[in-house]
């Protein structure tokens, strides 16, 4: 063999042994990394950047269930950076997706499970967790709170089933009184007495319809209208609807307490809830008795408070009044015609302007119902009345000016001599503005 050919055996040997020598090398590095990544427990690079940018709860645990990183929105479930899981239902999840124990398909796993969320007067909320394993080492834990949907999912099937059950009452009646009148056509009397019947059922299944539409809107997602509300239009447009009502019950209504309050919210629907309030205590007042209605700021929160001399409420039923259709006293119910969802429309009423609704209340000795709502300042209004003034200074004269021959033109039938005089044309006004009344 020449020198040409050795020189590319031995170029070809070369290679043959680098490329061996390196694939042994890469060979090497990958199960030294793998090794590492087995035994690691460094959280990835960017893992802690994403956790603090997610609005749910999530972690990221070793095989020890120790939180390596975790998301500010983890804190209130006691999951903080150092600490460990604080319950065996999260382990067992982390441990299942990791080994694949446990019904764990794949790497995933999502469970439904009670977490505590606060110190211990908190109640446990309802949290679908979702378990992903990000490496033989390493777990990310998901929590999402689901306990307001749930709650609104099974207030939805609760609302559905009572409101079947209410309508079926007057529906029913307004059929069976139809029929009644059709069969006593010939009779005027009872005709009269089942119309007037009629007429009574179908009220009462407007009223009810109207406070399920109103519920509805409290608990839609759209936002109320938000503006500057004085307590005292709101309070006074609540008298004003149930004036009639007291006067029939013989009941007296006083409102005493603070003048000038505002609050930010919508006054239709702040009137509808202190009106409800105002309602109930005049059907459950005896007659002669008095509903006080007294206002109040403290510490930056107006309080509404309604206050009857009434049957009261029993202990047991007080956490129960703000349901819908709950009744305290179902048979009172009916004379009245209350539909059961008066005091719930002013729980979420009051919800919805971010106050709350308190009560006391003692069998014998009346209730006390207490809205309490975030106080706002008063707007500053002063420069419209002004304005108004202003326009109405030119537009006086023209007034008085118009009725002024009216007046001279009736005049000459008793003095015809003081009709040019100016003292002859100031009394003129007078009789034409006693006049448009009349």
């Amino acid at each position: 063999m020449d020198s040409t050919q050795l020189t590319l055996l031995a170029l070809l040997v070369g290679v043959i042994v680098g490329g061996s020598v390196s694939a042994v090398i890469v060979a090497a590095l990958r199960a030294r990394d793998r090794a590492r990544m087995e035994t690691s427990v460094d959280v990835p690079d960017g893992v802690r950047e994403v956790l603090h940018g997610m609005d749910d709860a999530a972690v990221v645990v070793d095989t020890s269930f120790t939180v390596l990183a975790a998301s500010s929105a983890a804190v209130p479930f006691e999951l903080v950076e150092g600490g460990t899981l604080p319950t065996d239902e999260l382990r067992t999840l982390a441990r299942g997706v990791r080994t694949g124990e446990g019904g764990a398909s794949g790497t995933t796993a999502t469970e439904t499970m009670r977490l505590r969320r606060g110190a211990l007067p908190a109640e446990p909320r309802l949290v679908a967790v979702r378990a992903t394993r990000i490496s033989p080492r390493l777990t990310l834990l998901v929590l999402r709170d689901i306990t307001e949907r749930e709650r609104v999912e099974e207030m939805r099937r609760d609302f559905v089933a009572n409101t079947s059950h209410e309508l079926k009452t007057p529906v029913g009646a307004v059929s069976l009184l139809a029929e009644a009148i059709e069969s006593a056509a010939d009779d005027p009397p009872q005709v009269r007495i089942f119309a007037a019947r009629l007429q009574a059922e179908a009220s009462r299944l407007a009223l009810l319809t109207s406070r399920i539409m109103n519920l509805s809107r409290l608990q839609a997602s759209d936002q109320l209208p938000q503006r500057d509300v004085s307590i005292d239009e709101v309070v006074a447009s609540a008298l004003d609807a149930h004036a009639i009502q007291a006067d029939s019950a013989g009941v007296e209504v006083v409102r005493g307490g603070s003048r000038g309050l505002y609050v930010h919210g919508d006054a239709q629907v702040l009137s509808e809830a202190v009106g409800n309030l105002v309602a109930n205590a005049i059907a459950y007042s005896p007659r002669g008795s008095s509903v006080g209605i007294g206002i109040k700021a403290v510490e930056g929160v107006v309080e509404i408070t309604v206050t009857d001399r009434g049957i009261g409420i029993a202990e047991g039923d007080q956490d129960r009044v703000f349901e819908r259709f709950y009744r305290a006293d179902p048979a009172r119910a009916r004379r009245t015609g209350g539909s059961g969802l008066g005091l719930s429309i002013v729980k979420h009423a009051v919800q919805r302007h971010g106050g709350e609704v308190r009560l006391w209340s003692r069998p014998g000795r009346g209730s006390t119902f207490t809205i309490r709502l975030p106080e706002s300042a008063a707007p500053a209004a002063e420069p419209a009345p002004k304005r108004g003034r202003k326009k109405k200074r030119p537009v006086v004269p023209e007034v008085q000016a118009a009725p002024a021959p009216v007046a001279a033109a009736s005049q000459p039938q008793k003095k015809s001599a003081p009709r040019k005089t100016a003292p002859a044309a100031e009394p003129a006004a007078e009789p034409a503005a006693n006049g448009e009344p009349a």
